[in-house]
């Protein structure tokens, strides 16, 4: 009998967990206390989520999954590799980590992923998608070349099954003899009950022994019919050749495939395991467990989005603690001055790969539904595929995270730049991402986008400049274009209009004149910098606050200007070493402009991994704040001021 939170609210009644330490544990439970043990996880994670926020759906839809994999394999000595991570909580509670689970996602905390350095049960860190499989098989033939004989079993959702590097790693896994389980968690489809249960009887018979063809499994599924009953006999075959049909593709890859079975049943579940772990396969086998999203929390189940993300909530009425906000959030700042260029230009497109929400292009898709374009988690896909539309006269604005746009470099400089082509890059999520931590911080991509010839770059310091900038990259027709903004809010102080201004490209603007030093920034941290002049001033010193709005083109008389009237010059960005000031620097050097004794000092991330935390701390540990900022410039005045214990810059 399912246990439903609702029972327990607040109250943790878990004494079955409450012996759980790790899954040696684990291991040595009975296989009929189970489906206890799942629901007692499950409370837990309910629970632990609840008091932190977190991904919450996806790690409820596989509870039973982990429970199971855990149980059957011998793990760490088999190794678990999660793909993306969203769904990897029940497995930390299992693994040594769910006296720490009320600390996810926080300052000093758990992470949100798994990673390396936090547990031996996490063999392979992840939070970009479809990265298992190939993780697996390296493994996998590690273990072959080292003689060894451990299991190497990799997870997949249906979801990162669209990008092609699960198919890259599919097709070599395919074309060797080196032993893979991968197990494809497919919440997106469901098994009715009659269908399930033979799809079970199935699983256990084609995983219990290999079968060499279609005609034989199709002979051994009749034999279980009477002889006379030919109609009966003849839709056995035929459904025995539909139950591969999710599987056709599988095997045409050279994966022996299981499926599909239902992932929240032991009675499925452990045969398949034990019957994959124990009969030898020769080369990778696919086990497709179809799963339910939310399982076994009500409010979870209902929404819409499963609750795959979630703040702090209400544990019995599921009611999340969400602080309406102050501002207009910049991804909705973007949707808004690219609906208004789309109503004034019927070749403005938008392409977004799998973040329609995220990127503020749900918006864009009910004013433009025929221009919107969600082409799955497929970054390198995506960026060639606007490249095309380019060609052909649209206007397309490929919008993608940061972090996400990495993966799709070479099309960036291939397929887009080297042809000149106007492809439009909004790239959301730039600079510090708070909780998400080190694998989503939009940390380069001023440093990869720099070095592209004839790249034009912008960032603006608030949503009006965000508002003028998506206006003034819809006249750029002969080069690619960028705009880099940060997540969250916006400032909320100016008015925006129905429609942006066009901004003249390369130029910047001065907000504040001084006379000792000059401060350049990039983006949102303007605001700071503002703030920095101020106690500069307290102390005696005067400064010029000037906001660059381009990294390329950069203004040239601008840079010029700051550095012959000053003493002191300082770039400011929330992005990484090589980025808007090592283009600074290069202007400023080729220019002479260091010959007479200029003090230069960037202002930017430091040359470490700064891990999950709130915004504004990572940002005080990167000697981006305010504080920071003004320390830099005191220091290169030859004042010593105290500098945050926390900072690491």
């Amino acid at each position: 009998m399912e246990i439903r939170v609702s029972q327990f609210g607040h109250n943790r009644q878990t004494p079955l967990l409450d012996t759980i330490h790790n899954p040696a544990d684990l291991r040595k439970l009975d296989e009929s206390q189970l489906p206890q043990l799942a629901e007692e996880v499950r409370l837990d994670m309910i629970n632990a989520v609840s008091r932190t926020g977190g991904h919450l759906g996806a790690g409820l839809g596989v509870v039973e999954l982990t429970v199971a994999i855990h149980h059957v394999f011998n793990t760490p000595d088999d190794k678990l590799i999660w793909d993306v991570g969203h769904q990897c909580y029940p497995h930390k509670i299992l693994t040594e980590r769910r006296d720490e689970m009320r600390t996810i996602r926080q300052g000093g905390g758990l992470s949100g992923f798994t990673t390396r350095k936090e547990s031996i049960y996490d063999p392979f860190g992840a939070a970009h998608s479809s990265t298992s499989i190939s993780a697996g098989l390296g493994y996998a033939v590690a273990r072959d070349l080292a003689g060894k004989t451990n299991n190497v079993i990799s997870v997949i959702g249906d979801g990162s099954m669209t990008a092609g590097m699960a198919y890259e790693a599919m097709n070599n896994a395919g074309a060797m003899n080196s032993r893979l389980v991968v197990i494809l968690n497919d919440n997106d489809m469901s098994i009715a009950p009659p269908v399930g249960a033979l799809s079970a009887y199935l699983s256990r018979l084609i995983s219990a022994k290999p079968y060499q063809s279609m005609r034989h499994l199709a002979k051994e599924i009749i034999s279980k019919f009477p002889p006379r009953l030919e109609t009966a006999a003849k839709r056995a075959e035929e459904y025995a050749r539909g139950f591969f049909t999710g599987g056709t593709l599988f095997e045409e890859l050279g994966f022996f495939y299981i499926g599909p079975v239902d992932g929240h049943d032991f009675s499925h579940l452990l045969p398949v395991l034990k019957n994959v772990r124990d009969c030898g396969f020769d080369g990778p086998v696919l086990i497709h467990a179809v799963t339910q999203k939310g399982k076994g929390y009500e409010p979870a189940e209902k929404a819409a989005d499963k609750y795959h993300g979630v703040s702090k909530f209400d544990v019995v009425s599921g009611k999340q603690e969400k602080t309406p906000p102050k501002a207009p959030l910049y991804q909705n700042v973007f949707a808004k001055a690219l609906i208004a260029e789309a109503k004034h230009d019927d070749k403005v497109v938008a392409m977004t790969a799998a973040m329609p929400s995220g990127t503020g292009l749900n918006l864009f898709q009910e004013e433009f539904p025929d221009r919107t374009f969600d082409v799955g988690i497929a970054e390198q896909h995506g960026v060639t595929f606007c490249a095309g539309m380019a060609c052909d006269g649209y206007k397309p604005y490929a919008t993608i995270y940061s972090t996400f746009l990495q993966r799709a470099y070479d099309q960036v400089i291939h397929d887009v730049a080297i042809q000149s082509l106007p492809v439009r890059f909004i790239i959301d999520r730039a600079g510090m991402v708070g909780a998400d931590g080190v694998t989503h911080q939009g940390s380069y991509d001023l440093a990869y986008l720099g070095c592209i010839p004839d790249m034009v770059i912008m960032a603006p310091s608030d949503e009006l400049e965000l508002m003028n900038m998506v206006a003034t990259s819809a006249t750029i027709d002969d080069k690619p274009s960028a705009i880099r903004f940060p997540r969250g809010e916006a400032t909320g102080k100016v008015d925006l209009p129905e429609r942006g201004t066009v901004l003249e490209i390369g130029k910047g603007r001065v907000l504040r004149e001084g006379k000792h030093v000059a401060i350049l920034a990039l983006g949102t941290r303007l605001a700071d910098c503002l703030e920095a002049a101020d106690k500069l001033a307290a102390h005696g010193y005067s400064a010029t606050v000037a906001d660059a709005r381009f990294a390329k083109p950069l203004d040239v008389d601008l840079v010029k200007n700051l550095a012959a009237n000053h003493d002191v010059f300082l770039t400011v960005e929330e992005g990484s070493i090589g980025g808007f000031s090592s283009l600074v620097s290069n202007l400023l050097a080729n220019e002479g402009l260091f010959d007479n004794g200029l003090k230069f000092r960037p202002v930017c991330m430091p040359d470490v991994f700064i891990d999950h935390d709130s915004p504004a701390k990572q940002l005080e540990q990167a000697g981006l704040d305010v504080d920071g900022i003004f320390v830099k410039a005191m220091s290169a005045l030859g004042q010593d001021v105290a500098k945050s214990s926390s900072s690491i810059a």
